[in-house]
């Protein structure tokens, strides 16, 4: 008998954790185009990041398996970690638990092999990645985003097959496909620096196919193309039912109408699919055929595996959808770079779906903010008519009167059918509002009907979120039907259903709709359900999250408030160094031959040569061996007339003089080309360097000026600025704890927000020593908020960056000082010392005191007391 894996357990999981404590070690390996982007878009790197932590993390996992692991199947990128092989060889443990410290320490090879095998029974003949985000994360930006991405890299890396070229988006059905608009108009330069956007602008065509009747014009061979389209639209089927007579007799002068405009082999086995609407979806499949380098992007991807997907994982046989039979046909006819699939849940019946490499539950989507908290109510051995009566009065006693985003929030009231809607729960709805003082016209049906649902009512069903609209007004929305993937309303705060559908999972999805995150603060939003319901949403979540109820509902002890943080007069400011570097690149002649240290055969192989990491098995107590494996890198190959274009194409210099300077040099014409062919990294590593230097002496010089900048600006449009914090973390200009005095020496706003408790208690020890004259926390604020950003060059993304110090003194003998608090886990982090050392070098060059401290160092001692020569460790600058 198979043993299962414990639950706890998902390959997912350990691949964040690998990534997460490699990350500054992989990016380096990353194209500098790369490194930019991923800049662009890290919350912790650019303030101004636009995409969600969640969001940023799946990029991130996207861009892991696109350059470091160059594509590879999941199965196959498992069995490298689970034996140790490859990039996981140098790891030292290989799960989250310390119970789990090794692997194989709990679960024996044969049980490795099970999971192995379950991966590899999914796997197709192209990569296929899961990435699993909870509704309301995100999910079509990210697609977005990772479209851009692979566009970008095609577009200066044309030859890279790991990039895609041109992309098809899959939606299941009409309503998500609605919902994939937002690719085509969404502002690309939140998720792409500005100058690579214009590129993006100029060669991106898009085709939205949500007609039947649309035929798809793309070029053949042409790239960037993106295909947006639901499944039917494209999606290939033979007839199977056995053609009259007559049938037979037309469908001959249609065989010869298709083989006239396609050819003979128009429909390549697909002969039997002649009717006109079937011809239209053939030629979309046709002209997809006909692009290179396909990505396939799937959204709501659970539909991909079919509504038998549990028997499947657990079957020897799994049946195919027509969904990943047409992207199989796809890929059997052009060259499909890999599917990516978009998910709201990485589990089914409580099983890690194959081939997910990053999820984000829906608990801890509502424990960090990212969605609405819930309260779910499920009401038993009550009557329709109490049940409704208890939902509006409460949602009425809420709500009434608030507004989110200049939104009036919305309860939808889910009805099983259309007579049940408009003759049970209109009449109730009305009563009961009329009983608040409540005016019907705040009702709205959308039951699917045309005689009750009017082109109006469409209208202003679809504009629920626009403020100032009358589809705002509306505020009882009666639905049939409606609540699956693809309705969007962020002002929805509650959700009502009495009668049980016909589709359990109907239960949860419509539920989720209300859980929309609006307003930075988290709201709460209202669930009311019948007690079968109620259960239901408990297995449905149990099956679909692995989770409970309770998980609806944060647990956090203390939620953090938001805080209105106003600047208090006078503006405060320091006078800092500007500091910057002026280079001059001053040409002289080439003179005598030039060594590249091309010689020593050893260095070059330490350097150079590619390795594989073995071990006989993995319980093995023998030691993990290295064996040279060159002979399978594929390297380009160079004579001397080849290596000398290559040159001079890069240096733009004159081809003869490269040709000269090679064939002079120390190393000899023909030992720079032997090892060029065996290393092609040595001509950009070694030979263009040199050359380079020979032609040219590069100087620098450092120039600074005094800038006065201003600690806290006022905020633009508005009287104050909005910060969420730990209300145990905050201190505010009325606390009682300070004295007059502290007040005076502090606070050019009103209100602290602090991220720890060494802040706090750095605050407190600088506010309350004699030695300061005046203290500031400065580390809450960014770009957008004041002048006090020090840049300096992030080693990771290979950009220049801003920094933010956590405070600014002026001590009692008018010397400055620029502190900072770091974690302890955080001090030889390289983004830190980079920080540090350009912190130090203005600091300096300004006269100012730049000190960093470990916080175990404030939290045992008081800081501007002398350390003793125990603590001097822990004061690094």
């Amino acid at each position: 008998m198979v043993v299962k894996f414990e639950e706890s357990f998902s390959f997912y999981n350990e691949l964040w954790l690998f990534y997460t404590q490699n990350r500054g070690k992989i990016r380096s390996r990353y194209n500098d185009l790369t490194r930019k982007f991923l800049a662009y878009n890290d919350p912790s790197e650019n303030p101004r990041a636009f995409l969600r932590l969640p969001q940023f993390e799946a990029l991130e996992i996207y861009v892991f398996f696109k350059e470091f692991l160059d594509n590879r199947q999941v199965a196959q990128v498992f069995d490298e970690w689970r034996n140790r092989e490859g990039v996981f060889s140098e790891r030292s443990y290989y799960t989250r638990h310390k119970t789990q410290a090794m692997l194989m320490d709990d679960f024996t090879e044969k049980q490795t092999d099970a999971l192995f095998k379950k991966m590899k029974k999914f796997q197709e003949d192209y990569p296929n990645y899961i990435y699993a985000l909870t509704m309301g994360l995100g999910k079509t930006i990210l697609m977005a985003t990772c479209i851009f991405y692979e566009f970008l890299l095609a577009n200066k890396y044309p030859k890279d097959k790991r990039f895609v070229h041109n992309a098809l988006v899959f939606a299941p059905d009409k309503t998500v496909l609605e919902s994939l608009r937002e690719i085509v108009t969404f502002d690309k330069t939140k998720v792409v620096p500005p100058e690579y956007a214009r590129v993006l602008d100029a060669n991106i065509k898009f085709a939205f196919l949500d007609d039947p009747g649309v035929t798809l014009n793309v070029l053949d061979d042409s790239a960037f193309n993106i295909v947006i389209s639901n499944t039917q639209k494209i999606v290939v089927k033979k007839k199977h039912t056995q053609d009259s007579a007559a049938a037979k007799l037309f469908n001959l002068s249609s065989n010869s109408l298709l083989s006239g405009l396609y050819g003979t082999d128009a429909n390549d086995g697909e002969e039997d699919v002649v009717d006109d609407e079937t011809l239209m979806e053939n030629q979309r499949f046709q002209k997809l055929t006909r692009l290179r380098q396909l990505g396939v992007y799937v959204d709501e991807a659970h539909h991909l595996f079919g509504a038998r997907l549990e028997k499947n994982l657990r079957s020897k046989t799994a049946t195919k959808t027509s969904l990943r039979h047409t992207i199989n046909l796809l890929a059997s006819r052009t060259d499909v770079v890999a599917c990516f699939n978009y998910t709201g849940t990485p589990y089914v019946n409580r099983q890690p779906l194959p081939e997910v490499v990053y999820g984000y539950g829906l608990a801890e989507s509502i424990r960090n903010d990212f969605l609405k908290d819930a309260k779910p109510q499920g009401f038993e051995n009550v009557k329709n008519e109490e049940f409704l009566r208890t939902a509006i009065t409460q949602f009425w006693q809420k709500y009434q009167g608030q507004t989110f985003e200049d939104l009036n929030p919305k309860l939808a009231i889910f009805a099983a059918t259309v007579e049940e809607a408009t003759e049970e729960v209109r009449p109730v709805v009305e009563n009961v509002l009329a009983d608040l003082g409540v005016d019907s016209s705040k009702i709205l049906v959308n039951v699917g009907d045309a005689k009750v649902t009017k082109d109006e009512d469409i209208r202003n069903f679809n504009n629920l979120d626009v403020p100032g609209s009358v589809g705002n007004e509306k505020q009882f929305i009666i639905l049939v039907g409606k609540g699956r993937e693809g309705w969007n309303c962020r002002s929805l705060f509650g959700v009502a259903m009495y009668r049980s559908p016909k589709s359990k999972i109907f239960v949860l999805q419509a539920t989720m709709r209300c859980l929309r995150k609006i307003t930075d603060e988290q709201q709460t939003a209202l669930v009311f359900l019948s007690k079968e319901n109620f259960d239901i949403l408990d297995a449905e979540l149990e099956k679909n999250f692995n989770m409970d109820l309770d998980g609806l509902t944060r647990k956090d002890p203390k939620p953090k408030r938001t805080y209105q943080v106003r600047v208090l007069p006078p503006e405060r400011t320091i006078t800092l160094k500007r500091i910057w570097r002026e280079y001059q690149l001053i040409e002289k002649d080439y003179q005598k031959p030039l060594n590249f240290e091309l010689t020593d055969d050893a260095a070059l192989e330490e350097k150079y040569q590619a390795l594989v990491y073995e071990k006989s098995r993995i319980t093995s107590a023998t030691k993990v061996k290295e064996r040279n494996i060159d002979d399978l890198r594929e390297m380009d190959t160079y004579s001397l007339y080849t290596l000398t274009a290559e040159v001079s194409r890069y240096l733009n210099r004159s081809p003869l003089l490269i040709h000269r300077i090679l064939n002079e040099s120390e190393d000899g014409a023909e030992r720079i080309v032997e090892v060029v062919n065996r290393y092609n990294d040595v001509i950009h590593d070694k030979i263009i360097p040199t050359i380079f230097h020979a032609f040219y002496d590069l100087t620098s010089a450092v120039r600074s000026e005094d800038k006065e900048l201003v600690l806290l600006r006022q905020p633009a449009n508005a009287g104050y600025y909005e910060f969420r914090a730990d209300e145990n973390l905050v201190v505010e200009y009325n606390d009682d704890r300070l004295t007059d005095n502290q007040r005076a020496k502090s606070f050019h706003a009103d209100t602290y927000c602090f991220d720890s408790n060494p802040e706090m208690e750095m605050f407190w020890q600088y506010v309350e020593s004699e030695q300061v004259k005046e203290v500031y926390f400065t580390g809450m604020f960014t770009a957008r908020q004041g002048d006090l950003g020090i840049q300096y060059y992030d080693p990771a993304s290979k950009r220049i960056r801003l920094y933010y110090p956590d405070f600014v003194a002026q001590m009692e003998d008018d010397s400055w000082q620029l502190v900072e608090v770091k974690g302890d886990h955080q001090i030889d982090d390289e983004l830190v010392l980079a920080k540090a050392r350009a912190a130090e070098e203005m600091a300096v060059e300004s006269g100012v005191e730049y000190v960093m401290y470990t916080g175990s160092r404030i939290m045992k001692a008081n800081v501007l007391n002398k350390p003793s020569t125990e603590d001097c460790d822990d004061v690094l600058i």
